[in-house]
């Protein structure tokens, strides 16, 4: 998994949902922006998030107010994808489910 989350606020849900996994840390979401994925959110959604205290720039350590979708990518020991999955909508996460499925399939 990864985060553009600093790992002093991944650190405490990931033991709250006893994760059995390492959440990787993505600064300044340079691997987001790699895949496309980053993007920043528009002013009146800032707004939202100010409003009911969310504060990405103390949780992601830096002032863009970016975040990247959601998504999978599976990629094989030789370099290619084997599986990509990414929506803009947060209600839509790529399952673990799924994910195991597709590690299985390799």
């Amino acid at each position: 998994m990864l985060s553009p989350q600093l790992q002093e606020f991944t650190r405490p849900g990931a033991e709250r949902q006893k994760l059995t996994f390492p959440i990787l840390t993505d600064p300044d979401n340079q691997v987001g922006e790699a895949y496309g994925l980053a993007f920043r959110l528009p002013d009146d959604l800032i707004g939202v998030y100010t409003g009911n205290g969310i504060d990405l720039a103390r949780f992601n350590g830096d002032t863009s107010w970016r975040l990247s979708m959601p998504a999978r990518i599976v990629i094989r020991r030789d370099g290619t994808v084997a599986s990509a999955e990414a929506d803009p909508d947060y209600a839509h996460r790529p399952e673990a489910e799924a994910t195991l499925a597709v590690l299985r399939g390799l």
